[in-house]
């Protein structure tokens, strides 16, 4: 299973990620320690309620096929070249046929996406949320599963059939094994049970593993963090925000 470094360490390694990424940086403070951001670009002046709003409107419009128009002509090219300004951290499944910014008829600049197989979080997952959150100052993380996700397939497969996989896979799926312990006898579906479980599990767990996202949550009306699921036979996303 993944584990989280050691606090000692964790710090040292994200601050010489911040620095040596950004060269010609501006700098302000994450968590009362200096950061940089990647330009002297405004952030997001969304709300979380507001932003959650836009993912779910451009859910509806995509789900019914409504016409849209997104953000990704060669003015926004030219617009995002000088920097970015997300206001939303999609945590989500590589799965090929979950495109975040198609299924929320998002445009570029817009979602700042960390993408894997199960759409768990490591210590690479986490530190690019940190980064989302705590430098380009997104508003909002959501955590996507989605029906029939092939990394939950195979964790179910190892609670149920003690299943062995080639390479690292079995490594990978790992940490997704909790949640499918936690969705037994949830539902006569349990791989649609753990898909769940785990969305609101990696959700959940975000709120303890990170300072710089504690430290956004305690400033009122700066974050909040939501687990999602998404049907890949109608195109709905259904929200848990209850976590």
């Amino acid at each position: 299973m993944l584990k989280a470094s050691c606090s000692c360490c964790i710090p040292l390694a994200r601050r010489a990620f911040l620095g040596g990424a950004i060269a010609a940086a501006a700098t302000f403070s994450v968590g009362g320690k200096p950061a940089f951001a990647a330009d002297p670009v405004s952030k997001t002046t969304l709300t979380p309620d507001q932003a959650l709003r836009i993912l779910k409107e451009g859910n509806d419009s995509f789900r019914t096929e409504a016409p849209y128009r997104a953000q990704q002509g060669r003015e926004r090219r030219v617009e995002l070249a000088r920097g970015q300004a997300p206001f939303c951290v999609l945590v989500g499944c590589s799965d090929s046929r979950v495109p975040p910014e198609l299924l929320f008829g998002r445009g570029l600049g817009e979602l700042f996406i960390v993408r894997n197989a199960g759409n768990t979080v490591d210590t690479a997952a986490l530190g690019s949320i940190e980064y989302g959150v705590g430098v380009l100052g997104c508003p909002l993380i959501v955590v996507l599963g989605h029906q029939s996700c092939g990394a939950v397939a195979a964790a179910v497969d190892v609670v149920e059939k003690n299943a062995t996989f080639p390479g690292v896979i079995g490594e990978m799926v790992q940490p997704i094994i909790p949640a499918v312990l936690a969705a037994r006898g949830q539902s006569s579906d349990l791989l649609d049970a753990a898909v769940r479980s785990n969305a609101r599990r990696v959700a959940a767990r975000l709120k303890t593993q990170s300072t710089v996202i504690q430290d956004r949550l305690r400033q009122e009306n700066k974050l909040k963090i939501v687990a999602a699921r998404y049907s890949l036979a109608d195109g709905d996303v259904e929200w848990m925000e209850d976590i």
